[in-house]
C-alpha cells in the first residue's frame, strides 16, 4: 500500500489486494520476445566528443550555461524554493521565531498606536494613581537607621517594614492586577485583528472583551492562588521545625516550590488568550494552554524570560532619569539622601516617579501582552494549522471564502 498522500507515480505496484489487470502499465520492448529491436532508420548523428585540454593562459574561459529561466518557462533549480508566506497583518502566517514574535508586538503597537496608547496609557493612569495614594497614605514611613542595633535587630527592624509596605501597598496591587488584566484583555483582541490586518477601534474592542472579563480575571487569581499555596507548602515545614535547621530546611522548600511555581505559570501563560479568543471556561482554558505548551515548555519558557528581561531594561532606562529627578526636586535633594533622609512619601517624588511609571507601563503593557497573545497564535498555527484558517479569515485568494 502505498502511503503517501497525492498521485501515485505511473506504472507502480497495485495496492494490496489487487490483481492488477486493470492497472495500465508501460509498454513492454520490442525485444522482450527474442524479436529483434524495431529501431528508427533515421538516427542522429554521433556525438563529437574531444579530451579535456588544461586551460590556456590569457584564452577567454569557456562559455557556461546561463541561469535563466529552465524548461517551460520555471525558474532554475538554484532558485526553486518554497513560496513566502501570505502576510495580512503584523504576522506571516506560519511559524513564528522569537524575533517575528517580538517584531509582531511592536508593530501592533506602531500601527494601531491610538487604539493601543489609549488603553495602556488609561490603565496605567489608573495603576499609578492607586500606587501614589496608597504610598501615601497607607504605607508607613521607613523608620531611620539604628546605627547601635545588632546585625539580628536590623534584619527584624527590615523584615517588619517589607511587612508594614505589602499590607499598606495590597489594595494598590489589586487595582493594578485588575487594571493590568483588563488591558490584557483588550490588547489581546486588538492583536487579533493586527494578524488579519484589520483595523479595531476601542469601542469595538470593549464590547468583544467585556463578557470576558470576569472570567479572566477568576482565572488569573487561580492561577496566582495556586503559585502562592505551592510556595506556601514548601515554605511550612521549615516554619514548622522552627530554629537554624527550620531555616535550612524553608530554604530548600522554597527553591523547590518556586520550580513547582515557575513550571506552572508558563504551563498555564497561554491560558487567558485562549480564554478570550475561544470563548473558553476557566478550567478549559488551563487545559488549552497545558496542550498548547506540551512540547514547547523550554522554548516558551525562554520567549517569556527574554521578554521580560528586555522589559526591564527599558523600564531601567526610563525610570533611572525620572528617579533621579524625582530626588532632586524634593526636599533636601541628593544632599538629603546622603544623610539618610528618604523622600519617598512626599508629593514631588511620588508624582514624577509615578509620570515614569505612567511612561514605562503604557509602553511594556502592549508588548508584554502582544508577545503572549503571538505566542499562542504561533503555536496554534504549529500544532493546528491556524494559518490556513487566519488567511481565510483574511479573505486571501486561494483559501477559500
Amino acid at each position: 500500500m502505498n502511503d503517501t498522500p497525492g498521485w501515485t507515480s505511473p506504472g507502480s505496484a497495485p495496492s494490496d489486494g489487487q490483481d492488477g489487470s486493470g492497472v495500465p502499465r508501460p509498454a513492454s520492448p520490442g525485444d522482450a520476445d527474442g524479436s529483434a529491436p524495431h529501431w528508427s532508420k533515421e538516427q542522429p548523428p554521433a556525438g563529437q566528443w574531444q579530451p579535456p585540454t588544461a586551460p590556456v593562459p590569457g584564452a577567454p574561459a569557456p562559455a557556461r550555461a546561463q541561469s535563466g529561466p529552465g524548461w517551460g518557462g520555471q525558474p532554475p533549480y538554484q532558485q526553486w524554493g518554497r513560496p513566502p508566506a501570505a502576510k495580512p497583518g503584523v504576522i506571516p502566517l506560519r511559524p513564528l521565531t522569537m524575533g517575528e514574535i517580538l517584531d509582531g508586538a511592536v508593530t501592533t503597537l506602531r500601527r494601531y498606536w491610538q487604539t493601543v496608547l489609549t488603553i495602556s496609557v488609561t490603565v496605567a493612569v489608573i495603576g499609578q494613581v492607586a500606587q501614589i495614594l496608597a504610598q501615601r497614605y497607607l504605607v508607613p514611613a521607613t523608620p531611620a537607621a539604628d546605627a547601635s542595633a545588632s546585625p539580628s535587630e536590623v534584619l527584624q527592624q527590615t523584615a517588619d517594614a517589607m511587612k508594614n509596605s505589602l499590607i499598606g501597598m495590597a489594595p494598590a496591587y489589586l487595582i493594578m492586577l485588575v487594571a493590568t488584566l483588563v488591558c490584557a484583555a483588550l490588547l489581546t483582541v486588538v492583536i487579533s485583528r493586527a494578524v488579519l490586518g484589520r483595523p479595531v477601534t476601542l469601542g469595538a474592542a470593549w464590547q468583544e472583551a467585556r463578557p470576558r472579563l470576569l472570567p479572566v480575571i477568576g482565572l488569573t487569581l487561580l492561577v496566582v492562588g495556586m503559585t502562592v499555596g505551592i510556595v506556601f507548602v514548601g515554605l511550612l515545614p521549615g516554619m514548622l521545625l522552627g530554629g537554624a535547621g527550620g531555616m535550612a530546611l524553608s530554604g530548600v522548600g522554597f527553591i523547590a516550590a518556586a520550580v513547582v511555581a515557575v513550571w506552572l505559570t508558563v504551563r498555564f501563560t497561554l491560558a487567558s488568550p485562549a480564554l478570550m479568543l475561544e470563548r473558553q471556561g476557566i478550567l478549559t482554558a488551563l487545559k488549552r494552554s497545558a496542550k498548547l505548551v506540551q512540547g514547547s515548555w523550554w522554548r516558551t519558557f525562554g520567549i517569556l524570560v527574554l521578554t521580560q528581561l528586555m522589559i526591564f531594561v527599558f523600564a531601567m532606562i526610563i525610570a533611572i532619569p525620572f528617579t533621579a529627578i524625582a530626588i532632586g526636586a524634593s526636599e533636601g535633594g541628593f544632599s538629603g539622601l546622603l544623610s539618610g533622609t528618604t523622600p519617598e512619601n512626599s508629593w514631588s517624588f511620588l508624582i514624577i516617579t509615578g509620570i515614569g511609571g505612567v511612561v514605562i507601563n503604557a509602553i511594556t503593557y502592549p508588548i508584554s501582552a502582544g508577545v503572549t497573545a503571538l505566542l499562542y497564535v504561533d503555536q496554534r498555527i504549529r500544532r493546528e494549522a491556524l494559518d490556513l484558517e487566519l488567511a481565510r479569515s483574511a479573505g486571501l485568494p486561494g483559501y477559500g471564502g
